[in-house]
């Protein structure tokens, strides 16, 4: 997949750009069906199925003090657009001059001079330009005048529920495994460098890898199975979030015990694949105690994978 970093300062050679525009936060199952939209309509058109995102969030831009939970990092999101048959990632740097550009300018400068869009699928609910003003009517509008067609596709509902990056951010919040997988169509990862930590885990006898998410949105406080990915190797681990209140520790971390590996992992990135929710995060009336469960937990990890 091709990656225009700042679709303001190129304009497209790309032949038959079939777009689409949003944040795709997650790339749920409701965004999956857009992009299936634009690569078919690009395969049926011998052209070249195209996504334009904004970076940052529009949210982080205006309201700082209270961005959105990010379900999927830059990278994340490039990966699984790439999986998914997108050919060219267009990114709108998200600042005051795109935050001002009124909707009928975003079209005509963006979306046609610079996009050269040929065909644009969007979901019933897209927004764009200044004040949100501009929507899928707009386009419509305009299109035929521009030159491009538009589609629109109606909301995926599941369980009576519309499938959307916030609800999938409640379910994640809530440490709802099985629902956010049913969402996403994926179980959900979360990605981070590993940080060196207080080496709490190395005197209890489990070394954990301490990781800083690269986005925030992390799960429940509580014990999980998962698979760590490290140099694109996957290996069985225990996840703790929390706050460790045994040991009085009062940031919340995410910590990972990578079952039968040793070596430092400082430094490293490090994709943390969700499976199972074991239990919740509780305090422990002594070390033994706690160390104890750990075990426990480790070995219910053990077992998961063996089944």
């Amino acid at each position: 997949m091709d990656i225009v970093p700042d679709i303001r300062a190129a304009a497209s050679d790309y032949p038959g750009v079939v777009l689409t525009v949003g944040s795709f936060d997650g790339i749920h199952r409701g965004h999956k069906l857009i992009l299936d939209r634009v690569t078919a309509i690009a395969r049926e058109k011998n052209g070249t199925p195209a996504v334009l995102t904004m970076r940052p969030h529009p949210r982080e831009f205006f309201t700082p003090d209270n961005a959105p939970n990010l379900l999927t990092s830059d990278a994340k999101k490039e990966q699984l657009l790439d999986a998914a048959g997108i050919s060219v990632l267009f990114v709108l740097p998200f600042d005051r001059r795109t935050a001002d550009m009124e909707p009928e300018r975003f079209i005509d400068e963006l979306l046609v001079r610079n996009c050269r869009v040929n065909t644009i699928v969007v979901g019933h609910d897209c927004r764009f330009g200044r004040g949100a003003r501009g929507d899928v009517a707009m386009l419509r509008a305009l299109g035929a005048s521009r030159g491009f067609t538009v589609e629109e596709i109606p909301p995926l509902i599941l369980g009576a529920e519309r499938v959307s990056s916030t609800l999938v951010r409640e379910r994640v919040l809530q440490g709802d495994l099985a629902g956010v997988e049913s969402l996403l169509g994926r179980p959900y990862s979360l990605t981070g460098v590993v940080v060196r930590g207080r080496g709490i885990g190395v005197t209890l006898g489990f070394p954990t890898a301490n990781v800083r998410p690269h986005h925030s949105a992390v799960p429940a406080q509580g014990v999980y199975v998962a698979e760590a990915i490290v140099d694109g190797v996957r290996r069985p681990a225990a996840v703790n979030i929390g706050i460790a209140p045994t040991i009085r520790q009062e940031d919340l971390t995410v910590e990972a015990h990578l079952i039968d590996f040793s070596g430092d992992l400082v430094g490293k990135e490090i994709e943390i694949v969700f499976l199972r929710r074991l239990r919740s995060e509780k305090k422990f009336r002594s070390r033994e105690e706690l160390q104890e469960q750990i075990a426990r937990d480790i070995q219910s990890t053990r077992d998961f994978f063996r089944k």
